[in-house]
């Protein structure tokens, strides 16, 4: 109700001064404990315990800032990232655009971060004050790399102590050439690099590795990413980051360059998750991503095989509160279709 109330004069604002306004707001929300574990919406994945399936997505929190705050707000688990080994201020402004009619949104930010060494810094400071949420870290190499392979492995590394799982992210439409190491050979040649980097940290459990792939892809590149991560062992498949696709949009950003997310990624993204689902069985855990609005789009991920979910661009439109709104709506699912537990509907459709 507050968030509703609020929206209209935060897109008076443009939309990076009103993502910087929400970073600061989660930060100085007053602390509360993240949801608590063992109900109906606990799971587990990956090796991982989970509160509830109901994730905030990489690229609200780029630079780590506040991913306890969000899941105080009833996240499950917050990705943050994508980090890179070096700063990088991303690609020019203006790069970020909401798409209202359409309740989208299209960027092409670049990667902009602060950079590994000062995200460790805000680490090192929440091990001493963990939380019981689960944290990922999504790591990505830097547009001006020599050796981007090698820029994933070291993030491996010197993440890997303070995550409870890495993402990669090879799937962003903004850096030119990234989504090239999807590719079945250069795909396993980088996730070779990621574990072994990820092994040379110092810890005691290694964390589970992680990939986001797009939903522009073919049923033969489908079926590759499939084989490979299997292969490889990952502990989950993200399904699916932004499209390069327009799909019937109203909105006069409709034409600007960049990555689409929000509701008209939903059919796309839905299709992606089944693909992938028909391709891998249940050998592999997939997270649903892409469009994701309301606790019946979380409900149809799930029965569609996606055994957690994630969402970002919902947020914008529908404030903090939506992860408690989304999470409430699917015990009432649940219940009436007869699941007692979440992980018992996952590919059940």
């Amino acid at each position: 109700m507050l968030y509703s109330l609020l929206r209209p004069a935060l897109f008076t604002l443009s939309p990076e001064t009103a993502h910087r306004l929400a970073i600061l707001a989660l930060q100085l929300m007053p602390e509360t404990a993240p949801p608590e574990h063992g109900g109906p919406l606990s799971t587990h994945v990956a090796g991982l315990d989970f509160a509830n399936p109901v994730g905030l997505a990489a690229g609200f929190d780029k630079d780590g800032e506040a991913p306890d705050a969000a899941m105080a707000q009833g996240f499950g688990f917050a990705e943050i990232g994508s980090i890179t080994p070096l700063a990088q201020s991303g690609n020019p402004r203006p790069r970020l655009f909401r798409l209202e009619e359409d309740r989208a949104v299209i960027n092409r930010m670049g990667f902009n971060n602060h950079g590994a060494e000062a995200a460790l810094a805000r680490l090192v400071h929440r091990d001493r004050n963990k939380s019981n949420g689960v944290l990922g870290i999504n790591i990505g190499a830097n547009k001006d790399s020599p050796d981007r392979v090698a820029d994933y492995a070291l993030m491996a590394k010197l993440m890997a102590p303070h995550a409870d799982y890495l993402a990669v992210n090879i799937s962003s439409p903004n850096t030119p050439g990234l989504r090239e190491l999807q590719g079945e050979g250069a795909l396993g040649a980088l996730l070779d690099a990621v574990l072994q980097g990820r092994n040379e940290a110092d810890m005691q459990i290694a964390p589970p590795v992680f990939l986001k792939v797009a939903p522009d892809l073919t049923e033969d590149e489908i079926a590759a990413i499939a084989r490979t991560a299997m292969d490889k062992k990952l502990g989950a498949l993200i399904v699916a980051n932004t499209t390069l696709d327009r799909p019937n949009l109203a909105s006069r950003h409709a034409g600007e360059a960049g990555g689409l997310s929000g509701e008209p990624l939903k059919a796309k993204a839905l299709d992606c998750l089944r693909a992938f689902r028909k391709t891998t069985g249940n050998q592999i855990p997939l997270i649903g991503v892409g469009g994701i609005t309301t606790a019946e789009d979380a409900w149809e991920r799930i029965r569609a095989g996606a055994s957690l979910v994630q969402l970002y661009s919902a947020m914008i439109y529908e404030g903090p509160g939506i992860a408690r709104t989304i999470n409430a709506g699917l015990e009432e699912l649940m219940r009436r279709d007869g699941f007692a537990r979440i992980a018992e509907a996952v590919g059940t459709e």
